[in-house]
């Protein structure tokens, strides 16, 4: 019996102890939360209940002992859509256990020139990312296993160059 391919949606439903994010963009702001972006822009307060569906996905995950945890790669001076990813986005979903880390290339080169944004599952399955000029989410292509090694290479070489967001973010937010 043929099964169908998996779907990036399937590897959150699946996974059992970690899912990995690289994030490279900086500029996502026609992927989601576009309101909330909105209001961050016009000065707004955030809203009680921002991104309260992910909260509740991320506080299960981590409750059930699973990881979920990202590297961001920047520069700084950090564009308006980073400010509002970082400060309302990091720091709200921190508090459901998701773990963030900042690799800085301002003074130093980037480790992972020509990698995209992807999804790393269990150490084993890669989805990438898809997206247009202006940050809008195309898609996610889950690639096969045997792909898993190079983006644990790439998951691996992040973190090595990467500091704990809330460290970096005392050190450079008010830049």
């Amino acid at each position: 019996m043929d099964s169908l391919p998996k779907t990036l949606g399937d590897l959150f439903d699946d996974f059992h102890q970690e899912a990995f994010r690289l994030e490279t963009l900086d500029d996502y702001s026609q992927s989601g939360s576009v309101d909330a972006y909105r209001l961050y822009l016009d000065g707004q307060p955030k809203p009680a209940d921002y991104n309260q569906d992910w909260l509740e996905e991320v506080g299960a995950w981590v409750g059930a002992g699973r990881r979920i945890y990202r590297v961001h790669v920047l520069t700084r001076p950090l564009t308006p859509y980073l400010r509002f990813e970082l400060g309302w986005g990091y720091a709200t979903n921190a508090t459901a256990g998701e773990e963030f880390f900042i690799l800085d290339t301002t003074e130093q080169p980037n480790p992972l020139v020509g990698v995209g944004d992807f999804w790393l599952f269990d150490s084993l399955t890669a989805a990438t990312m898809r997206y247009d000029d202006d940050g809008k989410f195309l898609g996610a292509d889950v690639l096969p296993d045997e792909k898993g090694p190079e983006y644990v290479m790439y998951r691996d070489m992040a973190l090595g160059h990467a500091v704990p967001f809330a460290e970096w973010w005392e050190k450079h937010g008010s830049e």
